[in-house]
């Protein structure tokens, strides 16, 4: 069975002069459409949902559009795109599907900016930690964006019920994740190390834990590790199809919410070679 696709084209309507665009997105879906992927429509996650990870406070200035960095700006409304794009990670992680809503969100702690860094990196609320405690699972949220998922970790660190694996490029904002903290596994990869190192890695981080210990997987789906984009690790199309196949072999439910990936011809065919993967089930 194809993965749903968790998409609204109301998540097209700001930002359109920013790198984090909508045309990234526009054309990643109509890429997966051409590819026959289902679509379904989410619903905005609820105050209730957004409070399960981040305080009362944060969730209120996002609310009067009163918080903004230079990479996040306070955009008009940008409280319901946010978390109408919450709500997409939500419905992929009820579906097994794969939200490629936007704004993304692994670099938002409970506050906003997380673990010093100085901006949020285009995220306002951090959609798959919201799918994650939402489920209230035993869940390893494993994190394949270019950029380290500072947010996630601060979230999730010490947190019995989640496992939380990296791979990213360092150096590269926002300078966390080079070390292994508890319950928070990183693999920091130098830039353009490419598709095997990036194989290696993956198998090395996985075999690191017991997957029997996890009801369910979470993926931050970054794909700005694709070579040439904003945090490329050399990544090709193959290199997305040997995630997926790493993925489906974990034989676990598995759900995926969109981080990076800025080129869109690209995201919408390195998308369609990890799920075509991780969908061509494997016995071994």
């Amino acid at each position: 069975m194809k993965t749903k696709i968790v998409f609204s084209e109301k998540c097209l309507g700001y930002g359109q002069y920013h790198i984090e665009g909508p045309e990234r997105v526009r054309r990643a879906a109509e890429i997966l459409k051409r590819f026959g992927y289902e679509f379904i429509d989410p619903k905005p996650a609820s105050d209730d949902d957004l409070l399960k990870v981040h305080d009362m406070d944060y969730v209120w200035n996002v609310k009067k559009n009163l918080v903004e960095d230079p990479d996040t700006p306070a955009y008009n409304n940008i409280y319901e795109f946010a978390r109408l794009s919450a709500g997409g990670a939500i419905l992929a992680a009820e579906t097994s599907g794969f939200s490629i809503m936007r704004p993304p969100g692994h670099h938002t702690g409970r506050n906003g900016a997380a673990l010093g860094a100085y901006t949020r990196g285009f995220c306002y609320f951090n959609n798959v930690a919201i799918a994650v405690k939402y489920l209230n699972k035993s869940t390893l949220i494993l994190d394949i964006d270019g950029h380290h998922g500072n947010g996630t970790q601060e979230i999730f660190l010490g947190d019995e019920k989640v496992t939380y694996v990296s791979l990213h490029r360092h150096p590269n904002y926002p300078g966390t994740g080079t070390v292994t903290e508890g319950n928070c596994l990183n693999f920091p990869l130098y830039p353009d190390c490419g598709d095997q190192v990036h194989a290696k890695t993956l198998d090395k981080a996985l075999s690191s834990i017991n997957v029997e210990d996890f009801e369910v997987i979470a993926v931050s789906a970054g794909f700005d590790t694709h070579a040439g984009d904003l945090a490329s690790l050399g990544l090709t199309e193959n290199g997305y199809k040997e995630i997926g196949k790493r993925i489906d072999k974990l034989g676990k439910p598995t759900f995926f919410v969109l981080e990076g990936g800025y080129q869109g011809e690209n995201l919408g065919k390195d998308i369609n070679a990890l799920l075509k993967a991780y969908e061509t089930k494997s016995d071994a």
